[in-house]
Protein backbone atom coordinates (compact mmCIF):
# COMPACT_ATOMS: atom_id res chain seq x y z
CA UNK A 1 0.00 0.00 0.00
CA UNK A 2 2.84 2.41 0.85
CA UNK A 3 4.59 1.94 -2.50
CA UNK A 4 1.25 2.26 -4.30
CA UNK A 5 0.67 5.64 -2.66
CA UNK A 6 4.05 6.98 -3.69
CA UNK A 7 2.72 7.39 -7.22
CA UNK A 8 1.19 10.85 -7.70
CA UNK A 9 -1.54 9.58 -10.05
CA UNK A 10 -2.61 6.94 -7.53
CA UNK A 11 -2.72 9.60 -4.80
CA UNK A 12 -5.06 11.79 -6.85
CA UNK A 13 -7.39 8.87 -7.48
CA UNK A 14 -7.55 7.91 -3.81
CA UNK A 15 -8.20 11.47 -2.62
CA UNK A 16 -10.82 12.22 -5.27
CA UNK A 17 -12.65 8.98 -4.54
CA UNK A 18 -12.83 9.74 -0.81
CA UNK A 19 -10.14 7.27 0.19
CA UNK A 20 -8.74 9.38 3.03
CA UNK A 21 -11.65 8.57 5.37
CA UNK A 22 -11.25 4.75 5.09
CA UNK A 23 -7.52 5.14 5.74
CA UNK A 24 -8.32 7.14 8.85
CA UNK A 25 -10.69 4.44 10.05
CA UNK A 26 -7.90 1.88 9.76
CA UNK A 27 -5.96 3.83 12.38
CA UNK A 28 -8.46 2.49 14.92
CA UNK A 29 -7.72 -1.09 13.92
CA UNK A 30 -6.44 -3.41 16.65
CA UNK A 31 -3.82 -4.79 14.29
CA UNK A 32 -0.53 -2.98 14.80
CA UNK A 33 0.87 -3.45 11.27
CA UNK A 34 -2.40 -2.31 9.72
CA UNK A 35 -2.42 0.81 11.89
CA UNK A 36 1.12 1.78 11.03
CA UNK A 37 0.71 1.03 7.32
CA UNK A 38 -2.36 3.27 7.14
CA UNK A 39 -0.51 5.97 9.08
CA UNK A 40 2.45 5.93 6.72
CA UNK A 41 0.06 5.86 3.78
CA UNK A 42 -1.51 9.06 5.07
CA UNK A 43 1.97 10.54 5.50
CA UNK A 44 2.61 9.67 1.86
CA UNK A 45 -0.51 11.55 0.82
CA UNK A 46 0.62 14.53 2.91
CA UNK A 47 3.84 14.80 0.93
CA UNK A 48 1.80 16.01 -2.04
CA UNK A 49 0.81 19.63 -1.41
CA UNK A 50 -2.45 19.12 -3.32
CA UNK A 51 -3.58 16.66 -0.66
CA UNK A 52 -2.78 18.71 2.46
CA UNK A 53 -6.03 20.67 2.43
CA UNK A 54 -8.09 17.48 2.11
CA UNK A 55 -6.16 15.88 4.98
CA UNK A 56 -6.86 18.87 7.18
CA UNK A 57 -10.55 19.06 6.22
CA UNK A 58 -11.13 15.37 6.94
CA UNK A 59 -9.38 15.58 10.30
CA UNK A 60 -6.39 13.58 9.10
CA UNK A 61 -3.79 15.72 10.84
CA UNK A 62 -5.76 15.73 14.10
CA UNK A 63 -6.19 11.96 13.93
CA UNK A 64 -2.49 11.40 13.42
CA UNK A 65 -1.72 13.70 16.35
CA UNK A 66 -3.73 11.43 18.67
CA UNK A 67 -2.63 8.33 20.53
CA UNK A 68 0.46 6.39 19.51
CA UNK A 69 0.96 8.34 16.31
CA UNK A 70 1.69 11.76 17.83
CA UNK A 71 5.49 11.45 17.71
CA UNK A 72 5.44 10.03 14.17
CA UNK A 73 2.93 12.62 12.95
CA UNK A 74 4.72 15.55 14.49
CA UNK A 75 8.08 14.39 13.20
CA UNK A 76 6.70 13.91 9.71
CA UNK A 77 4.94 17.28 9.64
CA UNK A 78 8.08 19.03 10.84
CA UNK A 79 9.99 17.23 8.11
CA UNK A 80 7.53 18.61 5.56
CA UNK A 81 8.05 22.07 7.00
CA UNK A 82 11.76 21.82 6.24
CA UNK A 83 11.68 20.15 2.85
CA UNK A 84 8.35 20.76 1.12
CA UNK A 85 7.42 23.58 -1.20
CA UNK A 86 6.64 26.92 0.42
CA UNK A 87 2.90 26.48 -0.14
CA UNK A 88 2.96 23.17 1.75
CA UNK A 89 5.04 24.68 4.55
CA UNK A 90 2.44 27.41 5.04
CA UNK A 91 -0.44 24.94 5.10
CA UNK A 92 1.27 22.69 7.61
CA UNK A 93 2.19 25.67 9.80
CA UNK A 94 -1.45 26.76 9.80
CA UNK A 95 -2.62 23.27 10.70
CA UNK A 96 -0.11 22.87 13.52
CA UNK A 97 -0.98 26.25 15.02
CA UNK A 98 -4.60 25.12 15.29
CA UNK A 99 -4.06 21.48 16.25
CA UNK A 100 -0.91 21.24 18.33
CA UNK A 101 -1.15 20.62 22.05
CA UNK A 102 -0.06 23.54 24.28
CA UNK A 103 3.01 21.64 25.44
CA UNK A 104 4.08 21.06 21.83
CA UNK A 105 4.38 24.75 20.98
CA UNK A 106 8.05 24.73 22.00
CA UNK A 107 8.83 21.71 19.85
CA UNK A 108 7.05 23.13 16.83
CA UNK A 109 7.77 26.85 16.93
CA UNK A 110 11.13 27.10 18.74
CA UNK A 111 14.25 25.23 17.71
CA UNK A 112 17.95 25.76 16.99
CA UNK A 113 17.69 26.38 13.27
CA UNK A 114 15.60 29.50 13.06
CA UNK A 115 16.03 33.24 13.33
CA UNK A 116 18.46 34.38 16.00
CA UNK A 117 17.12 36.90 18.51
CA UNK A 118 18.16 38.21 21.90
CA UNK A 119 15.65 38.04 24.73
CA UNK A 120 16.06 39.50 28.22
CA UNK A 121 14.37 36.96 30.44
CA UNK A 122 12.79 37.13 33.88
CA UNK A 123 16.09 36.10 35.48
CA UNK A 124 17.69 39.31 34.15
CA UNK A 125 20.02 37.52 31.78
CA UNK A 126 20.20 37.51 28.01
CA UNK A 127 19.13 34.37 26.20
CA UNK A 128 20.29 33.67 22.69
CA UNK A 129 17.15 32.14 21.20
CA UNK A 130 16.29 30.86 17.75
CA UNK A 131 12.71 31.46 16.69
CA UNK A 132 11.80 28.92 14.06
CA UNK A 133 11.03 29.92 10.50
CA UNK A 134 7.64 28.26 11.06
CA UNK A 135 6.61 31.26 13.15
CA UNK A 136 7.92 33.52 10.40
CA UNK A 137 5.70 31.65 7.94
CA UNK A 138 2.65 32.58 10.00
CA UNK A 139 3.75 36.20 10.43
CA UNK A 140 4.50 36.40 6.72
CA UNK A 141 0.91 35.48 5.90
CA UNK A 142 -0.26 38.71 7.57
CA UNK A 143 1.74 40.67 5.00
CA UNK A 144 0.40 38.70 2.06
CA UNK A 145 -1.56 40.45 -0.69
CA UNK A 146 -4.13 37.66 -0.46
CA UNK A 147 -6.92 38.41 2.01
CA UNK A 148 -7.49 34.69 2.56
CA UNK A 149 -3.86 34.14 3.54
CA UNK A 150 -3.98 37.15 5.86
CA UNK A 151 -7.13 35.83 7.50
CA UNK A 152 -5.71 32.31 7.81
CA UNK A 153 -2.51 33.69 9.35
CA UNK A 154 -4.33 35.87 11.88
CA UNK A 155 -6.57 33.00 12.96
CA UNK A 156 -3.61 30.63 13.36
CA UNK A 157 -1.56 33.12 15.38
CA UNK A 158 -4.53 33.90 17.63
CA UNK A 159 -5.10 30.20 18.22
CA UNK A 160 -1.41 29.67 18.97
CA UNK A 161 -1.35 32.53 21.48
CA UNK A 162 -4.52 31.59 23.35
CA UNK A 163 -4.12 27.82 23.38
CA UNK A 164 -4.48 26.33 26.86
CA UNK A 165 -6.40 27.06 30.04
CA UNK A 166 -7.46 30.69 30.40
CA UNK A 167 -6.96 32.71 33.57
CA UNK A 168 -9.57 34.78 35.38
CA UNK A 169 -9.86 38.54 34.95
CA UNK A 170 -8.39 39.06 38.42
CA UNK A 171 -5.04 37.89 37.09
CA UNK A 172 -4.97 40.76 34.62
CA UNK A 173 -4.14 43.27 37.36
CA UNK A 174 -1.97 41.57 40.01
CA UNK A 175 -0.95 43.33 43.16
CA UNK A 176 2.50 44.83 43.42
CA UNK A 177 5.16 42.32 44.53
CA UNK A 178 6.57 45.01 46.83
CA UNK A 179 4.97 44.98 50.28
CA UNK A 180 3.49 48.39 51.07
CA UNK A 181 1.60 49.95 53.98
CA UNK A 182 -1.24 52.31 53.12
CA UNK A 183 -2.56 55.13 55.32
CA UNK A 184 -6.13 54.30 54.40
CA UNK A 185 -9.22 55.96 52.94
CA UNK A 186 -9.76 58.18 55.99
CA UNK A 187 -6.64 60.19 55.18
CA UNK A 188 -7.48 60.91 51.52
CA UNK A 189 -7.58 64.72 51.22
CA UNK A 190 -7.57 65.01 55.01
CA UNK A 191 -5.82 68.07 56.54
CA UNK A 192 -5.06 66.11 59.72
CA UNK A 193 -1.26 65.84 59.98
CA UNK A 194 -1.00 66.99 56.35
CA UNK A 195 2.42 68.43 55.53
CA UNK A 196 2.00 69.22 51.84
CA UNK A 197 -0.83 70.61 49.73
CA UNK A 198 -1.37 70.07 46.03
CA UNK A 199 -3.06 72.78 43.97
CA UNK A 200 -5.13 71.25 41.18
CA UNK A 201 -7.49 73.33 39.04
CA UNK A 202 -7.66 75.92 41.84
CA UNK A 203 -8.56 73.34 44.49
CA UNK A 204 -6.48 72.17 47.44
CA UNK A 205 -5.66 68.53 48.08
CA UNK A 206 -4.17 67.80 51.51
CA UNK A 207 -1.52 65.10 51.44
CA UNK A 208 1.15 63.42 53.59
CA UNK A 209 4.76 63.20 52.45
CA UNK A 210 5.41 59.85 54.13
CA UNK A 211 2.61 58.25 52.11
CA UNK A 212 3.84 59.80 48.87
CA UNK A 213 7.46 58.79 49.49
CA UNK A 214 6.39 55.19 49.93
CA UNK A 215 4.30 55.14 46.76
CA UNK A 216 6.75 55.69 43.89
CA UNK A 217 10.20 56.79 42.78
CA UNK A 218 8.67 59.89 41.20
CA UNK A 219 7.42 61.23 44.54
CA UNK A 220 10.63 60.15 46.27
CA UNK A 221 12.59 62.25 43.80
CA UNK A 222 10.18 65.13 44.23
CA UNK A 223 10.27 65.29 48.03
CA UNK A 224 13.60 63.66 48.89
CA UNK A 225 15.76 64.98 46.06
CA UNK A 226 17.02 68.32 44.91
CA UNK A 227 13.76 69.62 43.44
CA UNK A 228 12.04 72.78 44.63
CA UNK A 229 9.02 70.78 45.84
CA UNK A 230 11.17 69.29 48.61
CA UNK A 231 10.56 72.19 50.99
CA UNK A 232 7.41 73.62 49.41
CA UNK A 233 4.15 73.63 51.32
CA UNK A 234 2.06 74.07 48.17
CA UNK A 235 2.78 72.14 44.98
CA UNK A 236 0.94 73.05 41.80
CA UNK A 237 -0.14 70.23 39.46
CA UNK A 238 -0.86 71.86 36.07
CA UNK A 239 -1.50 68.92 33.75
CA UNK A 240 -3.99 66.65 35.57
CA UNK A 241 -7.70 67.27 36.08
CA UNK A 242 -9.00 67.37 39.66
CA UNK A 243 -11.15 64.24 39.53
CA UNK A 244 -8.33 62.25 37.90
CA UNK A 245 -5.83 63.48 40.50
CA UNK A 246 -8.19 62.45 43.34
CA UNK A 247 -8.45 58.95 41.87
CA UNK A 248 -4.67 58.70 41.65
CA UNK A 249 -4.25 59.82 45.26
CA UNK A 250 -6.94 57.41 46.42
CA UNK A 251 -4.92 54.59 44.89
CA UNK A 252 -1.76 55.85 46.63
CA UNK A 253 -3.54 55.96 50.01
CA UNK A 254 -5.49 52.70 49.74
CA UNK A 255 -3.79 50.51 47.13
CA UNK A 256 -6.98 50.17 45.11
CA UNK A 257 -9.38 52.27 43.07
CA UNK A 258 -12.29 51.72 40.73
CA UNK A 259 -11.20 52.76 37.24
CA UNK A 260 -14.13 53.83 35.09
CA UNK A 261 -13.61 53.90 31.35
CA UNK A 262 -14.35 57.66 31.22
CA UNK A 263 -11.23 58.36 33.28
CA UNK A 264 -9.05 55.41 32.31
CA UNK A 265 -6.92 57.07 29.63
CA UNK A 266 -6.17 60.21 31.64
CA UNK A 267 -5.49 58.11 34.72
CA UNK A 268 -3.11 55.94 32.69
CA UNK A 269 -1.16 59.07 31.70
CA UNK A 270 -0.99 60.20 35.33
CA UNK A 271 0.07 56.76 36.54
CA UNK A 272 2.83 56.64 33.94
CA UNK A 273 3.99 60.15 34.87
CA UNK A 274 4.24 59.30 38.57
CA UNK A 275 5.54 55.73 38.04
CA UNK A 276 2.59 53.97 39.67
CA UNK A 277 2.85 50.58 37.95
CA UNK A 278 -0.02 48.96 39.84
CA UNK A 279 -2.37 51.78 38.87
CA UNK A 280 -1.14 51.54 35.28
CA UNK A 281 -2.13 47.89 35.16
CA UNK A 282 -5.61 48.69 36.47
CA UNK A 283 -6.02 51.39 33.83
CA UNK A 284 -4.72 49.13 31.07
CA UNK A 285 -7.16 46.43 32.06
CA UNK A 286 -10.11 48.87 32.10
CA UNK A 287 -9.19 50.23 28.65
CA UNK A 288 -8.65 46.73 27.28
CA UNK A 289 -12.24 45.79 28.10
CA UNK A 290 -13.49 48.61 25.87
CA UNK A 291 -11.33 48.15 22.74
CA UNK A 292 -13.31 48.18 19.50
CA UNK A 293 -12.57 47.78 15.81
CA UNK A 294 -13.00 51.52 15.38
CA UNK A 295 -10.45 52.57 18.00
CA UNK A 296 -7.96 49.68 18.21
CA UNK A 297 -5.33 51.66 16.29
CA UNK A 298 -5.70 54.60 18.70
CA UNK A 299 -5.48 52.26 21.71
CA UNK A 300 -2.37 50.66 20.25
CA UNK A 301 -0.80 54.12 19.84
CA UNK A 302 -1.82 54.96 23.43
CA UNK A 303 -0.12 51.79 24.67
CA UNK A 304 3.06 52.67 22.77
CA UNK A 305 3.08 56.24 24.08
CA UNK A 306 2.94 55.19 27.73
CA UNK A 307 4.80 51.87 27.53
CA UNK A 308 1.63 50.05 28.53
CA UNK A 309 2.73 46.48 27.82
CA UNK A 310 -0.47 44.77 28.90
CA UNK A 311 -2.63 47.07 26.79
CA UNK A 312 -0.32 46.74 23.79
CA UNK A 313 -0.46 42.95 23.92
CA UNK A 314 -4.24 43.06 24.30
CA UNK A 315 -4.41 45.19 21.16
CA UNK A 316 -2.23 42.69 19.30
CA UNK A 317 -4.50 39.79 20.23
CA UNK A 318 -7.60 41.85 19.38
CA UNK A 319 -6.16 42.62 15.94
CA UNK A 320 -5.55 38.93 15.29
CA UNK A 321 -8.97 37.89 16.56
CA UNK A 322 -10.91 40.61 14.73
CA UNK A 323 -8.77 40.77 11.59
CA UNK A 324 -11.65 40.16 9.20
CA UNK A 325 -13.53 43.21 10.49
CA UNK A 326 -10.41 45.35 10.81
CA UNK A 327 -9.42 44.50 7.24
CA UNK A 328 -12.29 46.67 5.95
CA UNK A 329 -10.73 49.80 7.42
CA UNK A 330 -8.57 51.99 5.15
CA UNK A 331 -5.79 52.08 7.76
CA UNK A 332 -5.58 48.29 8.18
CA UNK A 333 -2.48 47.90 5.99
CA UNK A 334 -0.54 50.54 7.93
CA UNK A 335 -1.58 48.98 11.22
CA UNK A 336 -0.43 45.49 10.22
CA UNK A 337 2.96 46.81 9.12
CA UNK A 338 3.35 48.53 12.48
CA UNK A 339 2.37 45.56 14.63
CA UNK A 340 4.43 42.84 12.91
CA UNK A 341 7.61 43.61 14.96
CA UNK A 342 5.59 43.72 18.18
CA UNK A 343 3.87 40.45 17.29
CA UNK A 344 7.25 38.84 16.72
CA UNK A 345 8.53 40.15 20.07
CA UNK A 346 5.35 39.02 21.80
CA UNK A 347 5.68 35.46 20.54
CA UNK A 348 9.41 35.45 21.33
CA UNK A 349 8.86 36.40 24.97
CA UNK A 350 5.74 34.26 25.34
CA UNK A 351 7.36 31.15 23.89
CA UNK A 352 10.40 31.64 26.12
CA UNK A 353 8.16 31.87 29.18
CA UNK A 354 6.31 28.80 27.98
CA UNK A 355 9.62 26.94 27.70
CA UNK A 356 10.83 28.15 31.11
CA UNK A 357 7.63 27.26 32.95
CA UNK A 358 6.91 24.08 30.96
CA UNK A 359 3.22 24.42 31.69
CA UNK A 360 0.17 24.03 29.50
CA UNK A 361 -1.06 27.60 29.50
CA UNK A 362 -2.01 30.27 26.97
CA UNK A 363 0.56 32.80 25.86
CA UNK A 364 -2.07 35.38 26.78
CA UNK A 365 -4.88 35.01 29.37
CA UNK A 366 -8.48 35.31 28.16
CA UNK A 367 -11.62 36.09 30.11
Amino acid sequence: MIFFLQDAHNQVGIVQSGGIVPLLSLLDSKGGPLQHNSAFALYGLAENEDNVVDLIKTGGVQKLLEGDFIAQALSHLLYLMRTAAKAVQKRVALALAHLCAPNDRKTIFVDNNGIAVFYFNCHHSFLFLHIDYRLELLLGLLESKSFKQQKDGSEALYKLATKGTSLSSVDAAPVSPTAQVYLGEQYVNNPTLSDVTFLVEGKRFYAHRICLLASSDAFRAMFDGGYRERDAKDVEIPNIRWDVFVLMMRYIYTGSVTVEIDHAQELLRAADQYLLEGLKRLCEYAIAQDISVEDVMLMYELAEAFNATTLRETCLLFILEQFERISTKPWCGRLIQRVIPDLRNFFVSALVKCCDSNVSSPLWPLD
